[in-house]
Parts: structure tokens; sequence; C-alpha cells
């Protein structure tokens, strides 16, 4: 099936772009913040390497004002470019503002910090990566990018921007890190994604083993901590490491908030939701992963394990039984597939939630006059990739759109075409053309263990394409300036 607007086949919208979104979810950025100083915790572990001087937060800031203040500074160069200490303020904002949405404790403000900064340290390389491959973004993919983002958050443009502001963010440096976040996701398309390869015998096996499991799936919920090591390290630097790692895991151990001890201490991606991987089938996490929480029970810790990324400190914070989650599991009941098309009026700056609907009941009218047919007002009007052939969405099967559309799509007759239908991706005319009762196909079975498998992989090869990159990049500090 193709990849249309009202297809559920994506992470997020921005995805539609090639935004990862892990740093900019709809909704987390208008929780309100109070971004202020924090105490000092017990004594523990600083992190290797150079730490910024303690950053004023915007409350701090306005008590010094009289005070001779430095206005901005080159914190650190990466190969040919610099971050500030301004670049460094705005994304410690933006962090405290979803870890609050998501009820996170924030963690010491130096400790935030210096974890803050080493992730901007990543993100630069990526770009620069990008820039070099001749991966570039253009305005008009942006502003789409952007007017999703809005939509999401069921917002239009102009309001959405309001928001932004109101809550201290430029617009304009918003928009620039939606530039980023898909020029990083399409280079790790092209540098790993593209690379990553599943072979028929892996897929006989993940079958083999799901089907030995039985349809009662398991997903589990885990959290890690990762203390990074670089690529050759020293003896002294892997001492040093583990070292860390252990206290990191002590503090745990003893009672310690694991997601403000991540926030503070990991440098993986998933600090600032506190480590968090989310629920997943024990097939989805990495295979080092999933061999250590295993036999956990909920809140336990695994050993400390070595990866080619680091150590890691991981707790099993719940697990589930799922009913008919794997994926070779026989079906409880038959499916029942739609064969649909579509027209889409996307709401923007320009096309109001009133006049797309309008503009769809004008084109019903016509439909119901036969004036016109469904194909030829779907290629003159439609505003998705189905356009160009009459709106044709395929066979869909159960949960492969967003539920208003599905919803919508399962009340009608065969043959019958709704009334404006309502979703995240503007407003909808939905023609059902035929309809067939199916067993899950030996096809779909196997697209789906191909999919875990490539997940799993997909996600391992990115962790270290990320610490390669890192790595190689040159990194000059210059806090002490």
């Amino acid at each position: 099936m193709n990849a249309s607007f009202p297809l559920r086949n994506v992470a997020s919208t921005l995805s539609r772009f090639g935004c990862s979104a892990a740093l900019l979810c709809a909704g987390v950025l208008f929780a309100s913040s109070s971004h202020a100083q924090y105490a000092t915790p017990p004594a523990m572990a600083k992190p290797a390497g150079p730490v910024a001087a303690p950053v004023p937060s915007p409350a701090s800031a306005s008590a010094q004002s009289r005070e001779p203040q430095l206005v901005d500074a080159i914190l650190v160069v990466v190969n040919d470019e610099v971050i500030t200490r301004k670049d460094l303020i705005d994304r410690i904002m933006t962090v405290e503002s979803r870890m609050t949405a998501q009820g996170l404790q924030l963690p010491p403000r130096n400790q935030m910090q210096a974890q803050v900064l080493e992730r901007m340290i990543v993100e630069r390389a990526q770009v620069q990566q990008a820039k070099e491959d001749g991966i570039k973004v253009d305005d008009a993919l942006l502003d789409k990018a952007m007017e999703s983002v809005a939509a999401q958050n069921k917002l239009s443009l102009a309001e959405f921007r309001a928001q932004l502001e109101r809550q201290g963010m430029k617009f304009q440096a918003f928009r620039e890190q939606i530039r980023n976040e898909i020029m990083m996701q399409r280079v790790r398309e092209r540098e790993v994604d593209s690379k990553v390869q599943v072979s028929d015998s892996e897929i006989d096996n993940y079958l083999a083993a799901e089907a030995a499991a039985g349809p009662q799936a398991q997903e589990v919920d885990v959290a890690q901590i990762l203390i990074r090591v670089p690529d050759n390290p020293s003896p002294e630097v892997l001492a040093q490491r583990r070292k860390r790692a252990e206290e990191v895991y002590q503090q745990v151990r003893t009672g310690g908030d694991f997601a403000k001890i991540a926030a503070a201490y990991s440098d993986s991606s998933d600090a600032t939701t506190g480590g968090d991987l989310g629920w997943r089938t024990l097939d989805r996490l990495p295979q080092l992963f999933a061999d250590a929480v295993v036999n956990l029970k909920p809140g336990e810790l695994a050993p400390i394990m070595r990866s080619g990324n680091g150590f890691h400190v991981l707790r099993l914070v719940d697990r589930r039984a799922v009913a008919g989650a794997s994926a070779s599991a026989p079906a409880v009941a038959p499916i029942v597939q739609t064969h649909a098309r579509h027209i889409l009026i996307k709401v923007t700056q320009v096309v109001t939630a009133t006049e797309a609907r309008r503009k769809l009941v004008e084109l019903k009218q016509r439909l119901d006059n036969h004036a016109a047919t469904f194909e030829e007002l779907a290629k003159s009007f439609s505003n998705d990739g189905s356009a160009s052939k009459g709106g044709d969405l395929g066979w869909i099967y159960p949960g492969d759109t967003v539920p208003e559309f599905e919803r919508a799509m399962n009340d009608l007759k065969v043959g019958e075409v709704s009334d404006p239908v309502e979703s995240p991706f503007g407003f909808h005319l939905i023609q059902v053309l035929e309809r067939k009762t199916d067993d899950m196909s030996q096809e779909r079975l196997r697209t789906a263990a191909r999919n875990a498998i490539r997940e799993r992989k997909t996600e391992e090869a990115t962790d270290e394409w990320m610490r390669q990159l890192r790595d190689r990049a040159y990194v000059e500090y210059r806090l002490d300036q």
C-alpha cells in the first residue's frame, strides 16, 4: 500500500518528511516550565571530559542583569562549526519543557548542561555529514513539515507560531531545528537504513521462534542508562567509564530515581525521557537487551552490560501479555480488508477548516449529481499522493489508517461515499470500492517478521554509526574562555 496521508504507517506526522521527531514530539512544547536553577545533589561521579561552566537559567539571568554579562560565547567547535552559549541555553529550555510535560524530575542544571551539550555535538556531526552527502531540505518541504507539526497540535501555522513565541521560543529557530531533524533522518537512512539487510533464513528463524512461543506474546517496558565508551579506548578510559557505570548502578540499586539519573548521566539520545524505551515485544529490542531482561521481574535491574557503544544499566519497568500480538499467531477471527479511495483537502494557512469542509461538500454534490467521477475529482482536487491514481489507497488492513478515517470507512457500504470526514491530515471524502475477508496471509506474516527484524538491526546499526561519527569528529572545547 502507498504511504498516503491517512495511513498510519509511520511513527509521526513528521516522519512523512523524513523526520524522526524524537526531539520535537507533538504537544510537548506547550507545557509550562519554570526553567529555574536546581540544587546540587549528593556528590557523584562527574561526566568525563570538559564540562561547561553553569549556564544561567532565564530566571537567574534577569537577576544578574545589572552586572556585566557575556552576551554569547563559543562553547565547542565541532569540525568547522561552533556551538555557542546561546545555542545551549535555547536547547536546555526546550528539553526542560518536554521533561516537565512528561512528568519527569529535572536533574541538576550542571548535569543537564553536560548531557545536552554532548547530544548537540552528535547532532551537529550528523547534520555536517548530511551536508557532505549533498542532502538538502528546501523551504517548500520545510513549510509542509511545519504545517504538519501545527496540524498535529490542532493549530493553524499562525496559531502555532504565536504559541511558540508565548513559550519564549523563536519560530525561526524552531523551524531550523525541524530542518536539521529532517536532514539527520535522511542521512541516517542513507548511511544506515539502506545498508541493513534481512535474509530469508532470518525470517524463517524468527517465524519459527514466534510459533514456538504461541499466540500469547509479551511486551516489556525497559529503561536504560548508557555510559558511552569511545572507539579503541585506552585501559584508563575504559576503567573510568566502567567505574562511572558502577556508580550509576549503585545509585539506582539503592533507591535513586532511575529517570532522574538517566537524564543526568546517560549518554543515550533517550536520556531526557528518563531512558525509557517504551513498550516493545522482545524481538523489537536489541538482542543484548532482550537476553538481559527476559527473566527479570518488574523493577529489577540487569547486571551491567558492555556493548560496542559502552556500558548499559537496564531496568525492567514492567511486562504485560498481549494476546494475539505474535506476528505468526493465528488470527482470532478472519480479517476484513477494505479497498478504498479518498479525496483529501488539507487545512493550511490559506485553506481554513471551514473552507476545506465546504469544498468537499461541493465535490460530494457533484458526485451525487453524476457531474463527475470520483477518480476525476481526486486527480483534480486531492492534496494526497494518491491523487494521481484517482485517490486509490489499495487494500487496507485494520489498523493501517488513523482511527477517524477507519471508523468512517468501516461505516460505509460498498460503493457509498462519505460526508466530509476530519482527521489529523485534513478533511476526506471516502469511498469503499470492495471488501474481502481473509486469514492473515503468509506474505503478510513474512512482511511483519521482516519489519520487526529490520527495526531491531537498524536500531543497533544506528547506535554504532552515531558512535563512530562522534569519535571521528574534531571536537574542541573552549569552555575556559
